[in-house]
């Protein structure tokens, strides 16, 4: 890197809220990903086995072998072309209301309501394939997790969420709990988008018509006039994309429905289920089904002032990721803090992170490295992504293709660095983008880009900076650097974040999945 170049970036330099693992693999035809996720996938199970205990305490199960042994068969056949890693277990609720849901990990529940209202079997499972799919791509804790963002520290941005049941837990009980978590059960248009177009190859492979979701979907907009109370609570948790029919039928020319005689029995079960005495509303047994949990964190105190930070010393010592992934010299009377699992580090003095109350401490000096798989197509719902890096302005117009920058924004790791940037924005909205900040660089021998964001701490109520650096990686993934302190003392680090920067480390060839 030029240390021209680095000491601009580096003078200008904040404070985020930010962690990425692994996520989902992609699957079949349109290839999608889910947004950014804090948890891993064992972790997802372990919420979903908790909440499933609750939500079981509190909903009526319908206990009928019969009918049983038809929805899991059903549900089995499409588990066999779901993406990732979980096993599916199906229950039957008896409410009249017509949805299903599926927690994280893989506990799916179908309302009896859904079964009575369906028309064939093609039509169960379409609603099935759609609620499988946001557990596959793991939309439920990607919601938790923008929601715990929001609250968290900065202890989380090197990755120290770890992998043990009581992090687990801790994360959990921030954001609302486990059982009927709205943030498990609530999704974007951007995942139900993506829901449909995993559920329609789900449907394609296992032997079902694409149509018939389509189908399904109709019949419940035909129920939001002529008796909206059935459906309210799936139109709640739904929000529909635009063009949902036009989407799905797009997807179905790229797929080949298997010639397959469905599981039969449909007929029967809707039969029985219409000969049952009437099940009540999910409104009737709300309060029953309502959990009890610790609200989330308020974030403490604000306006605390930044602590008192001893000078960096001008001694280093050598950090060495375990995996081999990079190595990055810090000062050494910092500490180093190391996730449970991950690829990612936390370097900061004593007295770096600011204990305001929250289920973590906010890091407001320090040295952050990690892993970033992008996604690019984890967009909020408004629109309003940013192209920092290329484009004429910052919140919307990606410029005349005549500009250079412009050019740029067209690379992977331009593309990378947008989507992690708008990860941090949409998480702390008190952090803006310094104009004019973005810089074209090199970081141990590859394309880097960085940039400056700034605003006032919710944690000292100071002004913050915080300088990101990314470096590309052969597939397209990015390794990144931020160097946060408050604005005050940023001119007296500089040295300490150009010396570190400078001697970072990269392998390209290191796991670092």
């Amino acid at each position: 890197m030029t240390i021209k170049r680095l000491l601009s970036a580096i003078a200008l330099g904040g404070l985020v809220s930010l962690m990425a693992l692994p996520a989902g693999e992609a699957f079949a035809q349109t290839k999608v990903k889910p947004g950014f996720n804090i948890f891993s996938v064992d972790q997802d199970k372990e919420i979903g086995r908790q909440s499933a205990a609750e939500v079981e305490t509190q909903m009526p199960i319908l206990r009928d072998s019969s009918i049983q042994s038809y929805v899991s068969a059903v549900g089995k056949r499409l588990a066999r072309y779901a993406p990732g890693d979980f096993t599916y277990q199906f229950k039957v609720v008896n409410t009249s209301d017509i949805n299903a849901f599926a927690l994280p990990g893989g506990y799916m529940y179908v309302n009896r309501g859904l079964i009575e209202a369906a028309k064939n079997e093609g039509q169960l499972a379409g609603v099935m394939a759609h609620e499988m799919a946001h557990v596959a791509l793991r939309h439920g804790t990607n919601q938790a997790s923008k929601a715990y963002m929001g609250q968290a520290g900065l202890g989380i941005l090197g990755g120290l969420i770890g992998g043990r049941k009581e992090s687990t837990q801790r994360v959990v009980g921030a954001v609302g709990g486990f059982g009927m978590n709205a943030l498990f059960l609530k999704f974007s248009r951007t995942d139900e988008t993506q829901a449909d177009i995993v559920g329609s190859q789900m449907m394609a492979k296992a032997g079902y018509d694409p149509e018939d979701m389509i189908e399904f979907f109709d019949l419940l907009r035909s129920q939001q006039s002529g008796n909206p109370g059935k459906v309210q609570q799936f139109f709640s948790s739904h929000p529909p994309p635009a063009d949902r029919a036009a989407r799905i039928r797009e997807e179905r020319k790229h797929l080949a429905v298997r010639e397959t005689a469905p599981v039969g029995g449909f007929s029967q079960v809707r039969a029985e289920l219409r000969g049952m005495p009437a099940a009540p509303s999910m409104a009737k047994i709300a309060q029953a089904s309502n959990t009890t949990s610790r609200p989330p964190s308020s974030g403490g105190t604000l306006g605390s002032g930044a602590p008192d930070i001893e000078q960096p010393s001008t001694t280093y010592r050598s950090y060495a990721q375990s995996t081999g992934f990079f190595r990055i010299d810090y000062p050494e009377n910092w500490r180093v803090y190391e996730p449970d699992n991950g690829y990612g580090v936390t370097l900061a003095p004593e007295g770096g992170f600011v204990d305001t109350g929250g289920d973590q401490p906010n890091l407001v000096y320090g040295v952050i490295v990690n892993h970033y798989d992008p996604f690019n197509n984890d967009n909020d719902d408004s629109g309003n992504d940013r192209f920092i890096i290329g484009g004429k302005s910052f919140t919307g117009d990606k410029g005349s293709g005549n500009d250079e920058n412009y050019r740029i924004s067209r690379t992977s790791l331009a593309e990378a660095t947008n989507d992690l940037v708008n990860q941090i924005l949409r998480t702390n909205s008190h952090l803006k983008f310094v104009q004019d900040s973005q810089r074209v660089d090199q970081v141990d021998g590859a394309s880097a880009l960085s940039l400056v964001l700034s605003g006032r701490s919710p944690a000292t109520g100071l002004e913050e900076r915080v300088t990101v650096f990314t470096r590309e990686l052969p597939d397209d993934h990015v390794i990144y650097a931020l160097f946060i302190a408050p604005g005050q003392d940023y001119t007296a680090l500089r040295r300490t974040f150009e010396r570190m920067i400078s001697s970072l480390q990269v392998n390209d060839s290191a796991v670092h999945r």
